[in-house]
């Protein structure tokens, strides 16, 4: 899904995106309610930033990540946490991009997500090639999904990524226990 953002586009930049796990739902400019194999989950667009919230039989979980006024956690290249039975993990990367290459990248990428049935996408009034889009997908009990935050006055687009399923034990002891106390 493709829309156009009612809002005007402010001169953020991807240094000051931060990223937060658990933060309360924030207002939305445009939403994606999607039911993933059990999983639902939904796709919210906040303007140059994301948020996702995911409810599954193991609980729930949301992702921002957003320009958050007096936030100390910048955008991290990379996170793994265990969040209740699930593990999350989330990557980020900035590409910087030729003038030319970014236009080309930003038309790729706003017809993926657009025509994709888990796809959301916002461009801002004013620049074709600003825009922020969110691909979900459920893929061997894990959702994931990937997110694009353009700034094109920089020629910058953050990449994100992450995925979240149960937690599978391993072989330490901790984890044999756990299998032991549920049989």
């Amino acid at each position: 899904m493709l829309t156009t953002l009612n809002t005007s586009y402010t001169d953020t930049r991807a240094a000051d995106l931060a990223w937060a796990l658990g933060r309360e739902p924030l207002p939305a400019l445009a939403a994606l309610d999607l039911e993933l194999t059990g999983a639902k989950l939904q796709l919210r667009l906040l303007g140059a930033s994301h948020q996702v919230l995911l409810e599954e039989q193991h609980g729930s979980c949301s992702e921002t990540v957003a320009c958050i006024p007096g936030s100390s956690t910048p955008l991290p290249l990379g996170v793994a946490k265990r969040v209740g039975d699930w593990e999350y993990e989330f990557a980020a990367r900035v590409e910087v991009l030729t003038p030319g290459s970014f236009a080309g990248r930003a038309q790729e990428l706003l017809a993926l997500v657009s025509e994709h049935p888990h796809g959301l996408a916002g461009v801002f009034p004013g620049s074709p090639h600003a825009f922020t889009a969110m691909l979900a997908q459920y893929h061997e009990g894990q959702v994931h999904w990937r997110t694009w935050h353009a700034y094109p006055q920089d020629g910058q687009l953050v990449a994100t990524r992450t995925r979240v399923g149960a937690r599978i034990p391993t072989g330490d002891p901790g984890d044999r226990a756990e299998r032991s106390a549920r049989t």
